[in-house]
């Protein structure tokens, strides 16, 4: 791969350069090496969300979260033999290293294979009333609101389509028509889409008890009134990466307490806290769940996502979180609407 010499990087940058760095490549990976091109280690988007859980922060350097044993080939491996091992490895992405470690190339395991549709499902839940963005949705549903003068679900189409995810599923109720009538089939946009009406509102879990067809694999399940730039790709390597029965996009909300905190122990103060900042994570309303988690949902009733993860916690099944560095905007109120139409051509331009 000719412009492999683009992912190199030194130990001592940071996190937050690394991330710039990962987008601007488009390679999904950092080679972290020395003064001689020697692997010290690699960097992709999930050590960098991994190290985002564990408290860390842009402004550390890479070193705190390089990889330092990942898997590499040899000069003189065959093509054959490259893509074995990152079958064995589930890997898509393998430095090439001579016999001394120096870095001499990387290999994107897809270029080596005959390109293919990913067969993965992306469902997507577009069938809320918005009632908190009435009057704008009176005669239009929510994720057909425009923003950057393109329906909100049209962006969340192309993305996923960007990466392959062609396999659509929209869940439609209020005005399903006028998402019907827009996106069809899906053939004029580079997808296959089918529709799963439901006739009163089953949650964002409970619509899926209405899937005619279950899927064989993992696959998406996203709110149609979401305006993000987020790696699907990554997010469905991570999910198998961990072997996780359902996997949770979340992001950190920041909330400042607007007084000093006074902790006290009995009648006693022991410390004074001046407008302290919590952190929290939040779900942002992107799943990918394995299908055997569909046995978890009751047919036919109200059943949303937050019940359906404390059911898969309660049984000790695999759950964890994505955290989104990404852009993320719930466009659920007004200004929230208006701040999308403000930032889109900056982020999405």
């Amino acid at each position: 791969m000719k412009d492999y010499t683009k992912t190199l990087v030194r130990p001592n940058i940071s996190i937050r350069e690394a991330l710039v760095l990962l987008d601007q490549t488009a390679l999904q990976i950092l080679l972290v090496v020395d003064e001689d091109n020697k692997l010290l280690g690699t960097i992709t988007d999930g050590d960098i969300r991994r190290g985002l859980l564990s408290d860390l922060t842009f402004s550390d350097t890479i070193d705190r979260i390089t990889n330092t044993a990942p898997t590499t080939c040899n000069i003189n491996d065959t093509n054959q033999q490259i893509i074995a091992k990152a079958k064995k490895k589930k890997l898509n992405r393998i430095p090439i290293v001579d016999d001394l470690s120096h870095v001499v190339g990387l290999k994107i395991i897809d270029e080596l294979l005959t390109p293919s549709v990913k067969t993965n499902k992306v469902i997507l839940m577009v069938g809320g009333l918005g009632t908190r963005l009435q009057p704008l949705t009176l005669d239009t549903p929510k994720p057909m609101l425009k923003v950057g003068n393109r329906p909100i679900l049209l962006n969340i189409v192309e993305r996923f389509a960007s990466y392959g995810f062609v396999n659509i599923v929209m869940c439609v109720n209020y005005k399903a028509d006028a998402i019907q009538n827009y996106f069809g089939n899906g053939e004029k946009f580079g997808v296959q889409i089918e529709y799963v009406l439901e006739q009163e509102r089953m949650g964002t879990a409970g619509a899926l008890s209405l899937l005619t067809t279950r899927p064989s694999e993992a696959f998406f399940v996203m709110n149609g009134d979401l305006l993000t730039n987020v790696n699907f790709e990554s997010l469905l390597n991570y999910h198998q990466t961990h072997q996780a029965a359902a996997t949770m996009c979340v992001r950190e909300y920041d909330f400042q307490v607007p007084y000093g905190v006074v902790n006290i122990d009995g009648h006693k103060v022991t410390a004074i806290v001046e407008k302290p900042v919590h952190k929290f994570f939040v779900s942002a309303g992107i799943y990918m769940l394995s299908p055997q988690t569909l046995d978890q949902i009751p047919k036919g009733e109200y059943y949303d996502m937050p019940t359906l993860f404390e059911k898969l916690i309660a049984q000790n099944q695999n759950t964890v979180s994505f955290p989104i560095h990404e852009y993320w905007l719930d466009i659920g109120r007004m200004n929230e609407y208006e701040q999308a139409n403000r930032e889109y051509s900056e982020v999405f331009g």
